[in-house]
């Protein structure tokens, strides 16, 4: 299976079924992901060789105005599709498989999470895996330590508060927060 045949079904939101030829992809791109992340993790690189390394990743050339400040954690990286202008700051863990849309300008905190894939509720199927895709407007400002849950969109211009988890849409221009995040204030 070929890693765009495999984008292409995650994308579509069906179960990744336990022991498939797509779980087992997944695991395979988890491996190659775990090298590259090695890399961007270890001694220091300049802003030039962290681009390099990302692009090596996501599989595309990342934008000369992205930014991470490592270390850096994803399973998968081929899923991840990256604006311009978005900073990401260190420790951040990004569960990709269902697809992660940053929208330019957007800024990432400390250590926020974006998992894009949960596990059947019956325990009878529960190392079957459900893909939601994350998507972060443009100009989004994401806090430390905030966790956002698959299928979240978050709106143009808002901003998630530090320690945040996400579990619905955000509107464009609010400021969300607390666990489930909820609408604190309206933006102009």
């Amino acid at each position: 299976m070929t890693t765009e045949a495999f984008i292409a079904i995650l994308n579509t939101g069906k179960p990744v079924i336990a022991g498939s030829k797509v779980h087992q992809k997944m695991q395979e791109l988890s491996q190659e992901a775990l090298k590259i992340t090695t890399q961007i993790n270890q001694g220091y690189h300049d802003e030039e060789d962290i681009r390099m390394l990302m692009s090596e990743l996501v599989g595309y050339h990342v934008d000369e105005t992205f930014t991470l400040f490592p270390p850096f954690y994803t399973d998968c990286g081929k899923n991840i599709h990256i604006g311009k202008h978005v900073f990401i700051n260190s420790g951040c863990s990004f569960q990709d498989q269902g697809g992660i849309y940053i929208d330019d300008g957007a800024l990432i905190g400390h250590q926020v999470i974006l998992a894009t894939l949960n596990h059947n509720l019956n325990s009878n199927h529960r190392g079957d895996l459900l893909a939601g895709a994350i998507h972060i407007g443009k100009n989004v400002w994401i806090g430390a330590h905030a966790t956002i849950l698959p299928g979240v969109a978050i709106g143009e211009g808002a901003v998630v508060a530090a320690g945040a988890v996400v579990t619905k849409d955000v509107p464009d221009h609010t400021v969300v927060g607390g666990v489930p995040a909820k609408v604190i204030k309206y933006l102009q």
